[in-house]
Order: structure tokens, then sequence, then C-alpha cells
């Protein structure tokens, strides 16, 4: 199965240090990698079709002095579509003038929605069509940019058929919140004052965050499995649907 990470803080927040120990997976996950972030309305995305391990788009992104409120991640162990540069997680489309990502890990058994032409997939895998039918159904709820609170409760309403036809854990976000839903597997954690030493689980690496931050920072990270060895990862309930803003959980 492939491997999501997703952050979601109050201040552009430094990425490389979860995506060092990110990246390791790619290993076992070596079907492509993919890296989104929102920079105000636009998106930065880099992907490629190769492994993280060793493609040359992820050394990059490792250099890159990435700093975001919103980013979502993806390593691919392809189960539907062949492995090629369209078929790379996150994808990324525009509903009501904004950019939205979404990257998924799972697996969706007989999945063909009908879609209309606002929203179409470019390759070929269950993944992006679960993504065109979200879009295309919230904007049929919605006829202009409805608050976090009216758009988490019509997602967990078009979440369920979906999850129906296999495991569908997934990441969405629209620069302004990030929502999570766990089929299978799920953990997050929130990092905030006092901050303290972390230890990547994959790798020999050690990041001091009250060095980096201030009293008043907040970031909220969400994973497949824990990154680090020495901080409270909580595990998602199966179906649960989580949404995060400015680093904070909102209450269901």
């Amino acid at each position: 199965m492939c491997q999501l990470l997703g952050m979601n803080g109050n201040t552009p927040t430094d990425i490389v240090f979860s995506f060092t120990g990110f990246a390791t997976r790619a290993v076992e996950h070596k079907d492509g990698f993919g890296i989104a972030f929102f920079e105000g309305p636009g998106v930065r995305c880099f992907v490629d079709h190769h492994s993280a391990a060793s493609s040359p788009v992820a050394e990059m992104v490792r250099r890159y002095p990435i700093r975001s409120e919103h980013v979502i991640a993806h390593i691919r162990k392809a189960t539907q579509g062949r492995v090629a540069l369209q078929n790379t997680h996150p994808f990324v489309r525009e509903l009501w003038g904004r950019y939205w990502v979404f990257a998924h890990n799972g697996d969706l058994k007989d999945f063909h929605p009908k879609l209309h032409a606002a929203f179409r997939p470019v390759g070929d895998t269950d993944s992006e069509r679960a993504f065109c039918w979200l879009l295309q159904e919230l904007a049929k709820n919605h006829a202009s940019v409805p608050s976090v609170g009216d758009l988490t409760e019509t997602l967990r309403e078009l979440v369920a058929p979906v999850a129906r036809h296999g495991s569908f854990n997934f990441l969405l976000s629209n620069g302004d919140a990030l929502w999570a839903h766990c089929s299978t597997a799920l953990h997050w954690l929130q990092r905030r004052h006092p901050f303290r030493e972390a230890r990547l689980q994959d790798q020999d690496l050690t990041v001091n965050f009250a060095e980096l931050t201030t009293p008043q920072d907040r970031v909220a990270v969400v994973v497949t499995e824990p990154l680090t060895t020495d901080e409270p990862w909580a595990a998602f309930a199966p179906g649960e649907l989580k949404v995060f803003q400015g680093g904070e959980l909102l209450a269901a």
C-alpha cells in the first residue's frame, strides 16, 4: 500500500525533516512519489513516477526550502493504474476559484462513477477517479465556497459510498484546512509549545524543534505510520474523518 504524509500549521513550517524520514519508505513503495504545498492561493507540486529513494526530483525537494501551512505528500505502491507520471499523487484540481490537492492510499474495487466534463481523470487510477467524483459532488452540493464545517459534513456523507468499494485512506486540502480520512491506517500528532526533540523512525536523524519555532507555533502532522519514535502519535479509528485548521484538530 501507499504512504501518506500531511501537515497543517498556523504558520509556514519547514517540512524537510518529516519528508526526509518519509522518503526513506520509498525503498518498499517505489512506484513514484509527489509533494504539493500551498503558498498563499498558489500550489507548488512536484511529482515523479520514479522512486523517491533515487529520484533527482526527490533530492531537489529535500534541498528546497519548503515552508508552508498546508502540505500533502505521497509515496506510491501501485495497485491500480500503470506506473506513469499521470498516475502519480498528489493530484491537483480547481474548484470555486481555488486549488484542491488530494492523495489516496488504498484500493477501490469496481469504482466507476459517472463524471461530467468539469472533473475527469487524466490517468487511470481509482484514486484520481475518486478525487474527481468528490469535487464533482461538492460542486453539486454547494454553489460557492462553504465554511469548513459545512464542507466537513458534506465530505462525511460523500466518503461512505466510496469507502464501500475498498480502502479509502486519503488527505485533502484547499489551502484553508486539511481533511484526513482513515479506512485502515492513519496516525496524527500535534506539535506545539513547549517543543522538544524528535528522532526519525526510519533514519538516524534528530531535530530539536524548540530551536526552530516560537511559542505561538502549532502544527498537526498526519501520516500512514508514525515517523518518529519518541512522540505521542495517535491512531485514527477506521471510518474516521478528521479536519485540521491552523495546526489544531477541529471538533467533530
